[in-house]
């Protein structure tokens, strides 16, 4: 079975550094910062296609102007690594040795998403990974699509594993399944209309779940 899995926010750490992050690039640039609700609601995106929809009044280049220094100061707070949540690398480790392919479909960037796991020493952990700018961003299906075609696998021998409407929605889009994590950027509550086949409080979860042989057969 392939694992297909969000970062931010369901593998990593990093909600808070995103919206501290977004919070900041407004203040510097004398633009009205906004909450930490709505800051977190874009969290999955691609960056141009958040910073567009969260502060949809402003020009082409001020957005632009806005994106490059989000990027600046995530870049300059790498320092501070974001953690994994509990679990997290025991759980990959278990279902790598028990024969699972791991993959990542995020909205991060292809320069963002390798430089954290070199960081954490897993460039080559992952089967295959796709990154918001070499693909369509979420909630659009295409990462995924992609990821079946590298594997040679269909829809439904795969499980999603995400925090946001947008993981939900682009898996739900081809008939894939997906597992759904409360701690993340988006609240349960709005990923459970995605039915999903997993709700999950603590990322141990998926392990269990998988053992106890409960999962989906394609």
């Amino acid at each position: 079975m392939l694992l297909i899995f969000d970062w931010d926010g369901t593998l990593s750490d990093s909600t808070g550094k995103i919206v501290r992050c977004i919070q900041t690039a407004a203040n510097k640039l004398g633009i009205e910062a906004p909450g930490d609700e709505a800051a977190k609601d874009i969290i999955g995106l691609a960056l141009p296609v958040a910073m567009a929809r969260l502060f949809p009044g402003l020009s082409d280049a001020d957005t632009r102007r806005l994106t490059e220094q989000y990027s600046r100061d995530f870049l300059d707070d790498q320092e501070q690594l974001s953690p994994f949540y509990p679990g997290v690398e025991q759980v990959l480790d278990q279902l790598k040795r028990q024969g699972y392919r791991l993959a990542v479909a995020t909205g991060k960037s292809r320069r963002g998403l390798d430089r954290v796991l070199a960081a954490h020493g897993w460039q080559d952990y992952f089967d295959a990974t796709r990154c918001a700018d070499e693909t369509a961003s979420k909630p659009e299906p295409l990462m995924l699509q992609e990821l079946l075609a590298y594997f040679g696998e269909g829809p439904r021998s795969a499980l999603m594993v995400g925090d946001t409407e947008y993981d939900m929605a682009m898996a739900r889009a081809i008939g894939m399944h997906r597992a759904a994590v409360s701690y993340g950027a988006h609240h349960i509550d709005r990923l459970r209309p995605y039915e999903p086949v997993l709700c999950m409080d603590r990322f141990v979860e998926l392990r269990d779940w998988l053992t106890a042989d409960q999962h989906p057969r394609p």
